[in-house]
C-alpha cells in the first residue's frame, strides 16, 4: 500500500467525470488499498478516486464503523433532508460548508472484485456518500453550500 498525493482545488481534474470500472484487476486492489490508506492518514472520512488524480468511479469511506469500499455507486433511492452538519473536503482544506443532503440512500454498487451489491445509509454515512458520489460526477461541495466559512482555529486541532 501507498499513501497518494490528494489533489486540491482548483486542479481541473476535480471537475472531470470519472468512468465507470469494467475490469476487476489487481491494479484496482491496490488503488483500493491506496486510497484507503490515504484517507486514514489523511483523516478524512471519504476518497474519491478523481481525488487521487484517477478518474474511475471508485469510492472509499469509514465513517467509524469499518471501511467501505464501491466501485461504480450509485444512488437508487434516497429520503429525507438533513442539514446539520458543517461539510469539509480532504481536496478543499481549511473551508466548511452548509449543504443540504439526504437523510437515507440506497445506494448500488460494486465490491474489489466486481460482485454488485445493495446498502442503506442514513445521517453521516448518507452524506459522506453523496460527497464521494458527487466527486465522481465533477461536483464539488462548494457548489452544492447554502453557506462556504473558512474552519475555525478550534476545528484545526481537532
Amino acid at each position: 500500500m501507498a499513501i497518494r498525493t490528494i489533489v486540491k482545488h482548483p486542479d481541473p481534474i476535480l471537475r472531470e467525470k470519472a468512468k465507470p470500472v469494467t475490469k476487476f484487476t489487481p491494479n484496482l486492489h491496490k488503488l483500493l488499498d491506496d486510497m484507503a490508506e490515504t484517507m486514514y492518514d489523511a483523516d478524512g472520512v471519504g476518497l474519491a478516486a478523481p481525488q487521487v488524480s484517477i478518474l474511475k468511479r471508485v469510492i472509499v469511506m469509514d465513517c467509524g464503523e469499518g471501511l467501505i469500499e464501491m466501485v461504480n455507486p450509485e444512488i437508487i433511492a434516497s429520503e429525507g433532508e438533513q442539514f446539520d452538519y458543517p461539510e469539509g473536503c480532504l481536496s478543499i482544506p481549511g473551508l466548511r460548508g452548509d449543504v443540504r443532503r439526504y437523510q437515507w440512500v440506497k445506494l448500488r454498487a460494486q465490491d474489489r472484485h466486481g460482485q454488485p451489491f445493495e446498502m442503506e445509509a442514513e445521517e453521516l454515512l448518507a452524506r459522506c456518500a453523496q460527497h464521494e458520489i458527487d466527486h465522481l460526477d465533477g461536483i464539488l461541495f462548494l457548489d452544492r453550500a447554502e453557506r462556504v466559512y473558512p474552519i475555525s482555529k478550534d476545528e484545526e486541532g481537532e
